[in-house]
Order: C-alpha cells, then structure tokens, then sequence
C-alpha cells in the first residue's frame, strides 16, 4: 500500500523531497544590432531593470554586425557597467543576416529561454515578465507579442507603413493560415531547443524570415501562445525597411505558399 501511494506522487515531488531543488528557468535575450549607438545603452538599462525587479535570472548577448556608428563601442562599455555575466558581446564583422545572428547568439547563450526583440526601443521589456507568465501557465514552446490582439497597438509609424504591415499580416493569414495574429513581429520567447529546430528548418531571410518561423512552428505542432504588446517606432536612427525589403517579403510568402 505505501508504495503505491508513493508511485502517486508527482515525479517533481519526488525530487524536491529527495533534497534536489528543480534547476532555475534562465532567459537569454538575443540583441542583433547595426547602427543603433543610440538606443543600444537605454534598451539594456530597461532590460536590466526589468529582470532585476522581477527576479528573473537573465543575460543579455548583443550581436553586432560592424556597425560604423561605433555600436560596438559602447557594447564594450555596457559589458564593464553591468558584468560580462549579464552583458555580453559577441560581435561579427559584418551584416550576415538575421537568422545566422540567432544561430550566432545560441552558440553563447546558457539560458533555456531565448527571447528575441529589437533593439531600437520599438519593444519594450515591460511586456517580459508577462511573456514568462504566459508560457508558464500553457506551457507554450513560443510565446509572440501580438500588435493585433487585444489591447496591443502600434504608435509612431504613419498610413504608409501600418497599411503595409496590416497588408503583409492580412495577405498571409489568408494564404497560410498560422494560427497567429502577428507574423511579422520580432518580440518573442522560445523554448532554446524549439529555435534551434526553427533555425534549421527555415530558409528565408530578411523579413519574411520571422513570419516563416511561425509557420514552421506549427508545422512542427510547437504551441504558441500571443501576448498583447504595444510597438513604438524608433527614436533614434532609420528603420531598415525599404523596397527591397518589400519585394522579398512578397517573393518570400509566395514560396512558403507554394512550398507549405
């Protein structure tokens, strides 16, 4: 009879009344940055701030690829202040890509979460703590911020670019049907284990590279869970989307069409 009321309890039961407390959640913040000298120093003091106040136990790896406005320098800077436990530079020479600065930054992340974001105060790190909390309580492998759900919104950008943006999410909720309010966002939690999978899987580049992570995701049957966000534009320095950017976009999800 005691064993089988023993084989009842939980298996982490088991190990905490063993004496072994269950490892503690760490989170990986993956910063790719060109050019943004400005915003580099304000996002990590929020980062910071933000982890600090909530307990969290974090790092933050900032991955930049040769930016001329001297973004390396000050991510040097930025390691002395905080620590190279919490802040650390993993630079390359130049530009390669988003998806290879993920892949770049995992090699150096210890965290079992990594979340992913820009780092040019467009989001910000007060949503965290509630992507924790979301993927905690549904035990998600993704959790996105959703600019079109709930009480999530857009501020700074003007018609041109919340049509585009509105344009791009609408078009591919049609034709690909992800099951996600918010494809072409870049403020999200992985499971570390479900982005390296990703990575692998995925083949596009630029912009449509975040919305094909979606995709994939739920080819893969990875759950996703959505967390309202608000998105400000920029402060400081240009946004990188331009007419190029466009046309890939649309090359992009034409090929996921044909190939999903």
């Amino acid at each position: 009879m005691a064993s089988k009321e023993a084989n009842r309890t939980p298996p982490r039961a088991r190990r905490e009344l063993g004496g072994r407390a269950p490892p503690r959640d760490k989170y990986s913040v993956l910063l790719p940055t060109y050019n943004e000298r400005e915003n580099l120093p304000l996002i990590v003091w929020l980062l910071v701030k933000s982890f600090s106040e909530s307990g969290i136990n974090y790092e933050i790896i900032i991955i930049d690829d040769g930016s001329p406005d001297g973004t390396r320098d000050v991510a040097e800077q930025l390691e002395k202040i905080y620590g190279s436990d919490k802040i650390l530079l993993r630079p390359r020479e130049k530009k390669l890509g988003l998806g290879t600065a993920y892949i770049h930054g995992m090699k150096h992340a210890t965290g079992n979460y990594i979340i992913i974001m820009d780092a040019d105060l467009s989001h910000h790190p007060k949503f965290i703590p509630e992507f924790i909390r979301k993927q905690k309580e549904g035990n998600f492998d993704i959790v996105s911020g959703t600019r079109y759900k709930g009480n999530g919104g857009v501020y700074g950008w003007d018609f041109k670019r919340k049509l585009i943006s509105r344009g791009a999410n609408f078009i591919t909720q049609i034709l690909l049907r992800p099951g996600a309010s918010d494809l072409t966002g870049s403020f999200r939690l992985y499971r570390k284990e479900v982005l390296q999978k990703l990575i692998e899987k995925c083949v596009s580049k630029g912009y449509v590279f975040q919305m094909e992570m979606i995709v994939r995701a739920r080819q893969l049957n990875y759950t996703i869970g959505e967390v309202p966000i608000t998105f400000v534009d920029r402060v400081y320095g240009e946004s990188k989307l331009g007419g190029n950017e466009i046309v890939s976009f649309l090359k992009g999800l034409l090929t996921l069409f044909a190939t999903t």
